[in-house]
């Protein structure tokens, strides 16, 4: 039998490179060589860390990524690279864990690795992933110990301001980046220029996008375009919004489907339907090709419009185009049904999604509880309810109590009695449900036990 051949430092890089699952890679950089009868301790390259911790990280595996890691701080034969740190931040700030993120950062040193502006600027994004904004404007206090703030910096900083709705105070950060001799790029007007849409400031939005263009020579990006558009839309400046798009073709700038899924939803609000072919046709010549988000607002549109047959139609548009309907398209069908008393046809559909491999959200089961509630389907609501339970999902309160009082009024006590054991055996019931339906049907000694029953 021919003797295996032993994995190389160089070797198990390539292994690792080649292994998709992150569970055999981890046992494959753990134990390389599994059949070596007398095994040394394995030489491992800054570039087999790199990469396992790459995979471990991106599959939320922290724990294993950790033991990783740690290793990787007591191989004192290598000298870790800033890119890998920034990288482990990263992971921990999408998971939400800054104090993790932090602490990597703080001990970079540790790791023989000198700490520059990257990782600061990467330690500052994953606060701002996790809003832990007082950590951001602490760690920007002292941050001339690591280097000059650049443009990526003040992006961050101007973008916590946008995130926390204080659009002044992303202008004053703005204010300052000028006054150091940054330069800003089109991402630092695009944040601004967002806030000011968000907040429906569209004058300060159109003057900052003015400055640009005129004292600094930047081009606005498709970004910068859609926030303005979207704006406009809001304040019902549907005409002005056009012209903006048509603004982006004649300055040669990308239209993305996001720029028309804004403008399909205007049209139908508007009442302009029939506008809504002529932008499908102009989309497919400029090779725009429609997306989940401009599907969603077709099928919002016929909704809105009780064209039902057209929503569905485009439901089946998606698929045959190979643009998978989400939850969100399904949603919005059966709102619109339940909306105008089609509860039936909406309970079809929501039956009818796992075929349609799309699993129903708690949101789909609330929509289609309030609208049998409100269509006074009782029978059929308490089974939906009972469904939503079962599948782990929490009704709201305010439904629970009205449909609790309906079936009181109409004397259901049968039914009554089925959807209270079944909020009480999955806790899904509150103080305020319980007072409401004592005040209702605390009368009689019976009752007062049955209810006792509940709770014991």
């Amino acid at each position: 039998m021919e003797k295996l051949k032993k994995v190389s430092s160089f070797r198990l890089s390539s292994l690792l490179r080649l292994q998709k699952d992150p569970k055999l890679a981890l046992q494959l950089f753990l134990n390389p060589n599994p059949n070596d009868p007398n095994p040394k301790p394995f030489r491992y390259s800054l570039l087999s860390y790199d990469l396992i911790i790459s995979k471990l990280g991106r599959a939320r595996m922290l724990s294993e990524m950790e033991n990783i890691v740690e290793k990787l701080k007591s191989d004192t034969r290598i000298i870790t690279k800033e890119i890998i740190l920034c990288n482990i931040i990263t992971f921990y700030g999408r998971a939400r864990l800054p104090h993790k993120a932090l602490k990597v950062f703080e001990e970079m040193p540790a790791f023989r690795c000198q700490r520059t502006m990257k990782s600061v600027n990467t330690v500052l994004n994953s606060l701002l992933i996790c809003r832990q904004f007082e950590k951001m404007w602490e760690l920007f206090m002292e941050i001339e110990k690591y280097g000059s703030p650049d443009a990526c910096t003040y992006n961050i900083l101007i973008n916590a301001r946008r995130v926390k709705g204080d659009v002044e105070g992303a202008l004053n950060m703005f204010d300052e980046m000028i006054k150091r001799g940054v330069e800003p790029n089109v991402v630092t007007f695009g944040t601004v220029i967002s806030g000011y849409c968000a907040k429906l400031e569209l004058n300060k939005a159109f003057r900052l996008k003015k400055k640009m263009e005129g004292d600094f020579k930047i081009k606005p990006n498709a970004h910068i375009y859609t926030a303005l558009i979207k704006g406009l839309c809001k304040v019902d400046e549907l005409d002005k919004a056009i012209k903006l798009k048509e603004e982006m073709s004649r300055k040669k700038v990308e239209l993305d489907p996001a720029i028309y899924s804004t403008l399909i939803n205007q049209f139908f609000k508007a009442g302009r339907k029939a506008e809504v072919s002529e932008l499908l046709e102009e989309m497919g010549k400029v090779g725009c090709k429609l997306d989940t988000v401009t599907y969603n607002a077709l099928i919002c549109g016929f909704c809105q419009e009780k064209e039902f047959d057209s929503a569905f139609g485009v439901l089946n548009d998606m698929e045959k185009n190979g643009c998978k309907p989400d939850v969100i398209s399904y949603n919005v069908i059966i709102s619109g049904l339940c909306r105008e008393g089609k509860t039936r046809e909406a309970h079809d559909l929501l039956e009818d999604m796992p075929r349609r491999k799309c699993l129903p959200d708690v949101v789909t089961y609330r929509i289609l509880f309030d609208g049998l509630c409100d269509q006074m389907h009782l029978k059929e609501g308490a089974g939906i309810l009972d469904e939503m339970l079962f599948k782990g999902y929490v009704p709201r309160s305010s439904s629970v109590s009205k449909f609790v009082g309906e079936l009181v009024r109409g004397h259901k006590t049968e039914i009554l009695w089925t959807v209270l054991n079944s909020l009480a055996k999955r806790n899904a019931i509150d103080s305020d449900i319980w007072r409401f339906v004592i005040s209702l049907v605390c009368k009689e000694a019976t009752t007062v036990m049955q209810l006792r029953s509940l709770v014991t």
